[in-house]
C-alpha cells in the first residue's frame, strides 16, 4: 500500500532521528530494540522500514560510517592499528584488515604507508598535468540545504538527514545533484567551528519552507573544478594542490562564494576507491 504523504513525512522524520543517532554514536553497538525506540517503530517492522527508506540496513550504515572515520584516522593520526581497528568496531586487526581491504581495495597498513589510494598527490609544479582542471560557467543553483557545524569529515550526518527528507517530499529524482558547500579553511578554523551546508538541487517549481532545511540560491559564476576519485578522507590533498599550485599559477582569483563539492556517484553502492567528487572553486571574472 502506498503511504499517504503525511505518513511518509512522519516516517522520514523518524528514520532521520535514527541516522542522526548512529552518526552521533559511532562507537556504540545499538540493539534492534534501541534503534526502534529512537524511531518510535515496533521492533518487528523497524528494519524493513529503515531499509526501504535508506537503501541499507542499520548495520551497513554504521559499518560505512566507521570505516570512513578509520580512513581519516589512518591518514591524519599515528594511532596504533589495534586502536583504529577497535574504534571501527572490530575485535582484531585481522578482521579490520579484511573489512578495510574489501571497502578500499588495499589493507589499512598499506593505505597509511602510501598516504591513501588516490594517485592525485602532486608535489611539484611540473605535476600539474596530473589533474584535469576544467574552467566552466556554472548556471544559477537552487538548493535545499541544512547547516552542518563541526569537522568536515562528519558532514555525512547532514546528508543522512537530507536524503530521506527529500524523498518524503518527492524532491529527489534522476536529475537531482548533491552538493556540499564549505565556508572555512579546516587548517585555520577549529574543527568544532567549521561551517558547511549539505543539500541537493531543486526543480524550478519546488519550494522549501522553514529555516532548516532552507532554500539557498547561488548566482551564476565561472568555476575551476577537478574530479577526484577516491575516499572522502583524501579530498584535502586535492584542495591543497588547487590552492597551493594551480590557483596562484592560473592568474585567477576565487570569488566570494564557498568552495563546493558535488558528489557524482553513490557512496553506498560503490567502494571508496570508486567514489567520484567534483571539487569546485568559484572564480572572479577574468581580467
Amino acid at each position: 500500500m502506498t503511504l499517504k504523504p503525511p505518513t511518509l513525512l512522519d516516517y522520514d522524520r523518524r528514520i532521520a532521528r535514527v541516522l542522526e543517532w548512529l552518526a552521533a554514536n559511532p562507537d556504540r553497538e545499538p540493539s534492534l530494540e534501541a534503534l526502534a525506540e529512537v524511531a518510535a517503530f515496533s521492533p518487528c517492522h523497524f528494519h524493513r522500514i529503515y531499509r526501504a527508506l535508506t537503501g541499507e540496513t542499520p548495520a551497513a550504515t554504521l559499518a560505512r560510517m566507521r570505516l570512513q572515520r578509520a580512513a581519516a584516522e589512518l591518514l591524519r593520526t599515528e594511532q596504533p592499528m589495534e586502536r583504529v581497528a577497535r574504534q571501527a568496531g572490530y575485535g582484531s586487526v585481522a578482521a579490520f584488515t579484511r573489512a578495510f581491504r574489501a571497502a578500499h581495495g588495499v589493507p589499512p597498513a598499506s593505505y597509511r604507508r602510501q598516504g591513501g589510494i588516490s594517485r592525485l598527490r602532486p608535489t611539484t609544479a611540473t605535476e600539474m598535468t596530473m589533474f584535469d582542471v576544467t574552467l566552466s560557467d556554472m548556471p544559477p543553483l537552487r538548493l535545499a540545504v541544512t547547516r552542518h557545524t563541526g569537522p568536515y569529515m562528519e558532514i555525512g550526518r547532514a546528508f543522512e538527514r537530507m536524503e530521506p527528507w527529500g524523498k518524503a517530499r518527492g524532491l529527489l529524482g534522476p536529475e537531482t545533484r548533491f552538493f556540499g558547500l564549505y565556508y572555512d579553511d579546516p587548517h585555520s578554523v577549529p574543527a568544532a567551528q567549521l561551517r558547511a551546508d549539505a543539500g541537493f538541487t531543486l526543480a524550478s517549481d519546488a519550494t522549501v519552507e522553514g529555516e532548516d532545511p532552507r532554500l539557498l540560491e547561488l548566482p551564476a559564476t565561472q568555476t575551476a573544478s577537478i574530479v577526484f576519485k577516491g575516499p572522502y578522507a583524501e579530498l584535502e590533498q586535492a584542495y591543497d594542490w588547487l590552492y597551493r599550485q594551480w590557483l596562484p599559477q592560473s592568474g585567477r582569483e576565487p570569488a566570494a562564494l564557498p568552495a563546493m563539492e558535488e558528489y557524482l556517484n553513490d557512496c553506498r553502492a560503490l567502494p571508496p576507491s570508486e567514489w567520484l567528487t567534483r571539487i569546485i572553486v568559484p572564480l572572479k571574472e577574468a581580467a
